[in-house]
């Protein structure tokens, strides 16, 4: 989808990562259409109780739908107050027997978490949920794919023991599915309030023999649930959780390019983001080939992780409320936007990812003479060599300082031969013939790949 770009903007996040659906979420103008409908929401259940005529709900409901941020904002350059400003001009349009119910017995705060939690959940939902399954199941079409592409392990940045590139990619697959799991719950449990000033009811009492009953038919309309007990806002516990979530997400694509990054560096070169034909890598270098989209991902993340310190912060309101979450719960916004834009980014990339096989066979025929050595020790140990690790870790060391093969070596030495002789064919062949000692890291893929499959009902 293309759209307009306002280059008069402050934040890249408007005119270089904005995901043009999320607007009619986590926009201002959404944002204010959201307290709107809070309002509504609290008008229609003054007519189901019968408190106001019909008439007067829909005039104000009819008022809450035509409401603009525009024109919130023009009236709260004078009151200096937001949620005055809107009830302003809610009452603006409509009939003077109406005017008294907007807002009627409503704190600030009722509306603000409310609409909070509503559009955040709608966003997950509608939106970013829909991204992430989509990303998931591009890396299980890959993971599957690649299962049995031999790939050499690699720990520490060093060789390790063999595996295969799926095998890599189903890790993803597994966290990336969990983190699915956990926001779809976090954002199911954002609740909202309408519990007043001081979150006891004080207003709704002295209207209403049961405030409680009042405040989950409000939500209910909203399609949320209550806070159990709330001071002047919801507890923070519940949003906490969800930007957690959020940026534990983020994280799991930042470690996914990191990896993919590092496998595209020219000595290892065993993937590739693929690039199109008139995209430069260099305004000096003609012939780069630079792993931008993995790096965007990362230096994104790079921004936004610490607003988890901020996300605890926030969770510090002073007696039934103060002022210092205000300001910076204005960026939750952001966060998400920016979380979804990178999610569909890497699904991008993903799906035209180039895997060069034949790369990853060279680079992993450079270990293949030295990863013998686990199964090797296993082996011996299995078949009661007293102090096999310590006579592996001996033949690599002399294999390197002579350059010659650990193979090589052990053949040679008649001294170990009466327990190499006691290996099955099969053993012998997972020793000294290293593609095949991957254990069960294709089978593995598979099952990771289906389970997923299942779960999310991809």
């Amino acid at each position: 989808m293309t759209e307009e770009i306002d280059f008069s903007a402050f934040s890249p996040t408007d005119y270089r990562y904005a995901v043009p659906e999320l607007r009619e979420y986590l926009s201002e103008e959404a944002y204010v259409k959201y307290k709107a409908k809070v309002e509504a929401a609290l008008a229609q259940v003054f007519a189901n109780r019968g408190m106001i005529k019909k008439e007067v709900c829909d005039e104000i409901i009819a008022a809450t739908s035509r409401i603009t941020a525009e024109e919130v904002y023009e009236e709260e350059r004078k009151t200096k107050h937001d949620i005055r400003a809107l009830v302003k001009v809610i009452q603006s349009k409509v009939s003077d027997e109406a005017r008294p119910f907007v807002h009627l017995s409503a704190t600030s705060y009722d509306v603000v978490d409310t609409a909070n939690a509503l559009r955040y959940k709608d966003a997950v939902l509608n939106v970013i949920i829909p991204d992430m399954l989509d990303l998931e199941r591009t890396w299980i079409r890959l993971a599957r794919r690649e299962k049995d592409t031999v790939q050499i392990g690699r720990t520490h940045g060093q060789h390790a023991e063999p595996i295969t590139f799926g095998f890599a990619l189903a890790h993803y697959v597994n966290r990336w599915g969990s983190q699915i799991v956990k926001l779809r719950e976090v954002t199911e449990k954002l609740v909202g309030k309408f519990s007043g000033a001081v979150g006891a009811y004080n207003a709704t009492s002295l209207l209403i023999d049961n405030p409680e009953d009042f405040e989950r038919e409000v939500l209910a309309l909203l399609n949320l649930k209550p806070a159990a007990i709330s001071t002047q806002i919801v507890p923070p516990e519940p949003m906490s959780d969800f930007l957690h979530v959020v940026i534990s997400s983020f994280s799991v694509l930042a470690n996914f390019c990191d990896d993919m990054r590092h496998l595209q560096r020219s000595e290892i070169g065993e993937v590739m983001e693929r690039v199109e034909a008139d995209q430069v890598g260099s305004s000096t270098m003609p012939h780069k080939r630079n792993p931008i989209g993995f790096e965007s991902v990362k230096s994104l993340w790079k921004k936004f992780m610490p607003q988890v310190i901020t996300m605890h912060l926030d969770q510090i309101s002073e007696h039934q409320r103060d002022l210092t979450n205000s300001a910076s719960q204005r960026y939750i916004q952001e966060l998400l936007v920016v979380f979804d834009h990178c999610v569909r980014a890497l699904r991008r990339i993903s799906e035209r990812l180039e895997v060069d096989r034949a790369r990853m066979q060279a680079n992993f025929l450079k270990a293949r003479e030295t990863i013998i050595a686990e199964p090797l020790y296993i082996l011996l140990s299995r078949y009661g060599h007293p102090d096999a690790h310590e006579y592996v870790r001996r033949k690599s060391f002399q294999a390197y300082s002579e350059n010659k093969p650990l193979k090589e070596l052990v053949v040679q030495d008649a001294e170990i031969q009466p327990y190499v002789q006691r290996f099955t064919k099969e053993q012998t062949e997972m020793v000294f013939n290293a593609e095949r000692y991957i254990g069960r890291a294709a089978e593995k893929t598979e099952k990771v790949a289906r389970y997923w499959d299942d779960v999310l009902e991809l």
